[in-house]
């Protein structure tokens, strides 16, 4: 770990202060407004969580919906035996373990075998809950709490300065910079003498604990759950792309993504509710061909043509 600059302070008291300014939304804000601002607060948690993984890595996870609904499953099942407070760190260690022994079952392979294996992953667990509430003759799961939208808005806000936090530490450490040699050749990295399999599922416990503790987070707000909606494949694509759209470049990239299609997705679901899937992989098809380094490989490429300006003048 490095010593702090001058830089790095200025650029954790604006995140702080951003996140300041954040948390008055709930004070300012009316019902419809919060409830966009709890999606942004999720997708952010999620697709930033995503990006700490996926980004260094260039390995494709699609297990957002599986570590997302087994911690929300957590808050369903266990809400009327443990306090609330005690479930969100038992879902994070429970998704962390599973995203473990994903990754020793997965990450010694690579491309589409990894992304394959992890869009399955969702529908196996769902399947597996499915077939054990047929077995008990129950259908779904109420989550009554005394938890309303502010309270979880709150809690996704400091996950993610929490997500922020352990990227930032993991850019500056030992293990962020064996990840992007992974990135850059897995081979050289290997020869290196690096244990790219331990990096890789060290890192990919990031994104399982904590979309299982957003998954927790937000049972409340289901109120009544299914599998179906716990485990749906949308939450991992929308993930994708939201990380895609804004870059993996930057711990912020996705951030930029986060807002602006969660925005376009409120009036792609009003107006073509039948055509969401559609348009979903549209979506996916246009950010790939005319974004491939997303809003933040845009900024940076502006900023390289300025600065060049600036040398030539």
């Amino acid at each position: 770990m490095t010593k702090l600059s001058s830089r790095d302070w200025g650029n954790l008291s604006l995140a702080g202060l951003a996140i300041i300014v954040a948390a008055c939304l709930p004070w300012s804000a009316g019902a419809y407004n919060l409830t966009i601002g709890v999606t942004i607060a999720m997708y952010t948690v999620l697709a930033t969580s995503w990006a700490l993984f996926s980004g260094p890595t260039h390995y494709i996870s699609l297990a957002t919906a599986a570590f997302f609904g087994v911690g929300a499953y957590v808050t369903g099942i266990g809400i009327q035996h443990l306090p609330y407070w005690s479930l969100l760190p038992i879902a994070g260690i429970i998704g962390a373990v599973m995203a473990a022994l994903v990754g020793l079952a997965t990450l010694r392979l690579s491309g589409v075998y990894f992304v394959i294996f992890t869009l399955g992953l969702a529908e196996f667990v769902r399947q597996i809950i499915t077939w054990s509430q047929n077995i008990s003759g129950t259908k779904g799961i109420y989550v009554l709490t005394s938890i309303n939208e502010a309270d979880i808005y709150w809690q996704l806000l400091g996950l993610a300065a929490l997500v922020w936090l352990i990227g930032w530490l993991i850019g500056r450490s030992r293990l962020g910079f064996a990840l992007r040699i992974i990135g850059d050749d897995e081979a050289v990295a290997k020869h290196s003498g690096i244990d790219t399999a331990r990096a890789k599922i060290l890192l990919f416990m990031v994104p399982g604990a904590v979309a299982a503790i957003t998954g927790a987070i937000l049972a409340p707000r289901y109120v009544y759950l299914e599998p179906s909606l716990a485990f749906t494949p949308m939450l991992s694509f929308q993930v994708v792309i939201m990380a895609l759209l804004g870059g993996t470049g930057r711990l912020w990239g996705p951030l930029v993504g986060v807002i602006p299609f969660t925005f376009l997705w409120e009036t792609i679901s009003a107006s073509f509710p039948n055509q969401t899937t559609l348009l979903l992989g549209l979506c996916f098809l246009v950010i790939v061909y005319l974004l491939p380094k997303g809003f933040v490989g845009l900024i940076d490429a502006l900023r390289n043509r300025l600065n060049k300006g600036e040398a030539w003048a």
